[in-house]
């Protein structure tokens, strides 16, 4: 089995997930199924299948939560000392070298990224490109509209 890397709040927030999975998710469907069966005929209760249906979701979760969390390498990135070096879990300041716009991304696990949030998948071609570059040093990174440059400002282990 292949280690996924997570950072230390990528896999607090597995955790978290999966703990409210097993204690709570889990007993609300229990009940859900429980309720739908007093109801009588199952061949026919649509609230027993819809019950049904979520806790296969739910028990399918939890699974892919404890295989994930069994398989992690969890790195904090306070304890990364790449020289200077994106890696991952390290954040980026950069420079897009067309417009000038300035942005911030942490370099993730797959499970963490959020673009939005300013959190990018170690494995998206944007995070390879940024992958072993030194502040200065500039990322060339193919984008749908062409190939886009970016200089590195800043890499920080926070």
């Amino acid at each position: 089995m292949s280690t996924i890397p997570l950072t230390k709040r990528g896999a607090d927030l597995l955790k978290e997930e999966l703990h409210q999975l097993k204690t709570k998710e889990r007993r609300s469907v229990i009940n859900s199924i429980s309720e739908a069966r007093a109801q009588g005929d199952l061949s026919e209760n649509s609230e027993y299948d819809a019950a049904k249906e979520k806790q296969a979701f739910v028990e399918g979760r939890i699974i892919e939560l404890e295989s994930k969390l069994s398989g992690a390498q969890i790195i904090d990135p306070a304890l990364v000392d790449a020289d200077g070096r994106v890696v991952f879990a390290s954040t980026v300041d950069l420079e897009d070298l067309k417009s000038g716009e300035k942005m911030t991304y942490q370099i993730v696990g797959d499970d963490e990224a959020d673009l939005e949030a300013g959190l990018i998948s170690v494995s998206s071609p944007f995070a390879r490109a940024l992958i072993g570059k030194s502040e200065g040093d500039i990322a060339s990174v193919q984008a749908p509209s062409g190939v886009r440059e970016y200089e590195i400002i800043a890499v920080r282990y926070i």
